[in-house]
């Protein structure tokens, strides 16, 4: 008797998500070119007025600064996150590698809200740092590290270093350990062999990490929105003040899709780049 046929089943839910995906995109997209109305839920007659209004100022500031922020974040990540994850596979102490386990994957459980709150205990006026650099008597008025472009590259860091190790983990852990026995054989030592063998054996997980890690932040609202303060302006957190502060929801569905294509095209120049790096990788 052959067994049944479960392909319908998994494929089903997938299909009606993806469908609802696309109604959702096809409404913000029809909300972009239609007119606003001031004081009005309702919206006007079909513009191109929404997109023009994107070339002021205050707009491509938020593309270019949710850009540098993008690439600042995964380039942090990917340098703090390779030796984790390269500890967390070479080290052969296990109460070690738990203790790193512990360190890199804890925060990915707390939820993006949770660590948040704590980066604006720490970087607040009267928090951690502030407060320890005061009593060791290094600085008498306190840092300015809320509301600044450093305080949210540091907490977008943080919220996307657990992702990244996990992806970077998996794949050095699939390096065969000969290869590298062979390098150390014929003469190389510990950094050539690393830079040699095990660095461009683990470009995979580089670039999934890269992938990951740049959508991840390109689309990150909570942190830039709590940490920033609305000082850093960034893609999402304008979407937001203008759709739930002005209500100028067309606007807001037009800065949404030219977001999404902004978007689609860095990853798209990302994927250029990294099939360059994976062939490097491969010879």
């Amino acid at each position: 008797m052959r067994p049944p046929d479960l392909r319908a089943w998994l494929v089903s839910p997938a299909v009606l998500v993806a469908l609802c995906i696309a109604v959702s995109l096809m409404a913000v997209l029809q909300f972009s070119f239609r007119a606003y109305v001031p004081g009005s839920l309702d919206v006007g007659a079909f513009t191109f007025a929404n997109f023009g209004d994107l070339t002021k100022s205050i707009y491509l500031d938020a593309f270019s600064n949710t850009l540098w922020l993008s690439v600042e974040t995964t380039v942090c990540s990917l340098l703090v996150a390779y030796p984790l994850a390269y500890a967390l596979v070479r080290v052969r102490s296990r109460g070690l590698k738990s203790f790193i386990l512990v360190v890199s994957i804890t925060p990915l459980f707390l939820g993006e809200i949770v660590r948040t709150y704590s980066w604006i205990a720490v970087l607040g006026s009267n928090g951690f740092i502030n407060g320890t650099l005061r009593k060791l008597g290094l600085i008498e008025w306190p840092l300015e590290l809320m509301f600044t472009h450093l305080g949210v590259l540091v907490a977008l860091v943080h919220v996307t270093i657990p992702v990244v190790v996990l992806m970077l983990a998996t794949a050095i852990s699939h390096i065969d350990r000969n290869y590298e026995k062979a390098a150390q054989s014929l003469g190389a030592g510990p950094v050539r062999t690393f830079l040699t063998v095990t660095l461009p054996l683990s470009i995979p997980g580089i670039l999934a990490g890269i992938t990951t890690a740049f959508a991840w932040t390109f689309s990150a609202f909570a942190t830039p929105q709590m940490i920033g303060g609305g000082r850093v302006p960034t893609v999402s957190t304008l979407v937001y003040q203008l759709g739930f502060a002005s209500m100028n929801f067309p606007l807001a569905a037009s800065l949404s899709v030219m977001g999404l294509l902004l978007t689609a095209a860095a990853l798209y120049a990302l994927g250029l780049f990294t099939k360059r790096l994976k062939a490097v990788g491969e010879h």
